[in-house]
């Protein structure tokens, strides 16, 4: 297979000006003056969006001066990009509305789609950084948002990202795939699974494989990449081929089993089988095989 062209979520062009994350003084005076605006994420991934596709911007009279904001960059057209934690704080809106963005991030514009990943990923870090991993003190948010240091021993605290394999194995015109634990009854997807510690992706492709469905794989050929922040993974595309063999499944899976490229077609022309939305890779990487 060839490398993936077009990848959701990805692409996006604003900088994030890391320099400007210690400079205090620029940012208070674009925070009140701009040219700024003010992007909003709730519950899990949901993101506040305007009619189009474009994200809502929002400026510090509808979050409040005591909003914690956290700073993404500056955008193409030259605007400060801060994003808050809707569920805490009072927005005072008049219209627009929340949007999961596994559901909008594929109608968003790219460069809004870059920015809503970086938003998700850092308020979701920020609500799960709160106290130290090294000593449970209290962590007080530094660098425009981009660091947390422990208030009891002193320790500095950046965002991290998973790093996750997932992979189309094929054997000729078949292809594996799976469902997952509380996913709907006819959705299917591919395998995937984590980079474990002193592991590369290509071995972490091969390990999963086998571990989840008992084949051995090999040609391990990279794909592409995507961010994925459920809540803070980097997907990395692999494709994978495999001798064709009875599969093993394992208890992570509720199943997996060999599809034909065209069972595949007349499932999906009759409704019996659906896959992941749009807006991820593994669907990326199902409809290029099957395109051939």
């Amino acid at each position: 297979m060839e490398r993936l062209r077009r990848i959701p979520l990805t692409s996006g062009r604003h900088d994030r000006a890391a320099a400007r994350r210690r400079d205090e003084a620029w940012l208070a005076e674009v925070r009140q003056k701009g040219p700024a605006r003010i992007i909003a994420v709730r519950a899990q991934s949901e993101l506040l969006v305007a009619e189009g596709s474009r994200l809502a911007s929002l400026q510090l009279a509808h979050v409040g001066d005591q909003a914690e904001l956290t700073f993404l960059g500056i955008d193409t057209e030259g605007h400060a990009v801060f994003v808050c934690d809707a569920d805490a704080c009072e927005l005072a809106l008049d219209q627009h509305a929340f949007q999961e963005l596994r559901s909008v991030g594929g109608a968003l514009h790219e460069d809004e789609a870059a920015l809503a990943v970086q938003a998700v990923a850092l308020i979701g870090w920020h609500r799960r950084h709160r106290f130290c991993g090294v000593c449970g003190g209290a962590t007080v948010v530094q660098e425009a948002g981009h660091s947390r240091r422990c208030t009891a021993c002193g320790a500095q605290h950046f965002p991290r990202t998973d790093p996750a394999v997932i992979m189309l194995v094929t054997a000729g015109d078949r292809v594996i795939l799976s469902r997952r634990p509380g996913s709907p009854p006819n959705r299917w997807t591919i395998l995937s699974g984590f980079v474990e510690p002193g592991e590369t992706p290509e071995e972490a492709v091969v390990r999963e494989v086998f571990e989840e469905v008992g084949v051995q794989v090999t040609e391990v050929q990279y794909l592409g990449s995507q961010p994925w922040p459920f809540p803070a993974s980097l997907m990395l595309g692999y494709a994978a081929e495999a001798e064709y063999a009875e599969l093993t499944v394992d208890d992570e899976l509720v199943d997996a089993r060999w599809f034909s490229r065209d069972e595949i077609l007349r499932s999906i022309e009759d409704g019996s089988l659906i896959f992941p939305p749009s807006v991820s890779i593994s669907r990326q990487l199902i409809m290029s095989w099957l395109a051939g």
